[in-house]
């Protein structure tokens, strides 16, 4: 153990947080409060600091729309260096969003539901950490019940994002397809990223004009999700948000029977889960590729690009023992190779693929977390390993940055951490990666 890498981790955590009880994900890139980057600081800060962990969760779920909707950003205070802000988002046209603060009218990947089921399995006050519990897990719940009744356009379990920002990966190429049917305008805008990480590392100005149109179609319909499903060019059902989803979904079916109460729930839960993985085997997995794949709903295909949200499904346990063979060999042979660390974001083997520029490419230490805990959850324990070793090794060498060059040649020497630094869910993970499997 690197005892002083877990001061300077908590350091940063502690560095990085904020009142009424939320940690920036960095200092300046990120000023407010991102849904799933404090979903995933939770689960660091429960390794040593459980009121800190349950603080984030509560503040979160303290922004929920009337309606169940978790926005992915809260604004909790004015910062000029984050763009676009609420003055551009205009949430507050949607008649349920909350009146309390300013959030976007987007979501992030469900992470909470699995996040109180691993900060319950950390607590060594067992009793407190249950009392937290039944007192968030219905807002929780709310939460899958907006998205199914709001985002499951077809009815086959499967929730659809109509903004890139929904899915995590924020610039990855399989968005480069959608992106070639649209004719979005040239918007005139000042970029606040680019003054402070190098702009090879971030997006292009052309994406962010297709980032900033979308929103502008989400405000032109006032938020209405039907209405944005019906007109939105970008419509999209992602592996990995539906993953976690389905993970969410798990945890909280054993919440709600720790917890002694919500049968109704629970057996609404299971009706949701049995829809939801049946669909997500069906209609996400590709024979040719061996792994799951997006679907654009808009142009009824998939998106035939392999990324390492091809293979969140182990997390969620949805595989059967065939599959998840397959999908580890996938993995282990075509993001694993000589010279490469687990897991690039993109297919390593891809014509997109960019070592560098956000999610184009580098590796994330939070999804090297959740396939590390898949793959050991169906015994693949010395990929797993390698997932786990791989992600503490280029933290150790290159600090606690945003993500990391999957090549080895560059980590070692130092040179391959990219975009913030000092980010805290990196910080949070390594410490759980650390401690909790001390």
């Amino acid at each position: 153990m690197s005892e002083p890498l877990i001061t300077k981790a908590k350091e940063i955590l502690n560095g990085n947080y904020r009142e009424p009880g939320f940690t920036l994900p960095s200092q300046g890139l990120y000023p407010f409060q991102w849904n799933w980057d404090s979903g995933l600081i939770a689960i660091g800060y429960a390794n040593y600091d459980m009121e800190r962990a349950q603080n984030e969760i509560r503040t979160l779920l303290d922004t929920q729309w009337k309606n169940g909707f978790i926005p992915h950003i809260t604004f909790h205070r004015e910062s000029n260096t984050y763009f676009p802000g609420p003055k551009f988002h205009q949430a507050s046209l949607h008649p349920d969003a909350t009146t309390r603060y300013k959030t976007t009218g987007m979501i992030q990947p469900p992470v909470i539901g699995f996040v109180l089921k691993e900060l319950l399995d950390r607590a060594q006050d067992k009793k407190g950490a249950l009392e937290f519990t039944r007192k968030v897990i219905d807002k929780v719940y709310e939460n899958h019940l907006y998205l199914y009744n709001n985002r499951d356009l077809l009815g086959e379990g499967l929730i659809y994002i109509f903004h890139n920002w929904e899915s995590g990966t924020d610039n990855s190429p399989i968005w480069d397809t959608i992106w070639e049917t649209m004719d979005s305008p040239r918007y005139t805008f000042e970029r606040r990223d680019t003054n402070q990480v190098d702009p090879s590392q971030r997006p292009s100005n052309r994406e962010y004009d297709h980032y900033l149109a979308l929103i502008d179609l989400a405000k032109k319909y006032r938020y209405n999700d039907s209405k944005i499903a019906e007109h939105s060019p970008f419509l999209v059902q992602d592996p990995l948000v539906n993953a976690l989803l389905i993970k969410s979904n798990q945890s909280l079916i054993k919440l709600y029977q720790i917890c002694g109460f919500g049968e109704d729930k629970i057996r609404q839960l299971e009706k949701w889960q049995a829809l939801s993985i049946a669909n997500y085997e069906s209609k996400f997995y590709d024979e040719d590729l061996g792994a799951y794949l997006h679907y654009d709903l808009r142009n009824k295909r998939k998106i035939r690009m392999l990324t390492s949200s091809s293979f969140v499904a182990l997390f969620a346990g949805i595989p059967g023992a065939k599959r998840t063979s397959e999908i580890a060999g996938i993995l282990e042979q075509r993001f694993g190779g000589e010279g490469l660390y687990l897991c690039a974001s993109f297919d390593p083997e891809g014509e997109r693929f960019d070592p560098k520029r956000y999610w184009r490419g580098p590796l994330w230490i939070n999804v090297n977390w959740m396939l590390y805990h898949g793959l050991k959850s169906y015994g693949i324990n010395k990929l797993a390993e390698q997932i786990r070793s791989d992600s503490i090794e280029v933290v150790e060498q290159n600090g606690f940055y945003e993500y990391f060059d999957p090549r080895r040649s560059i980590a070692k020497e130092g040179k391959g951490g990219y975009g913030g630094s000092n980010f805290s869910w990196t910080a949070a993970l390594y410490i759980d990666f650390i401690l909790r499997e001390s």
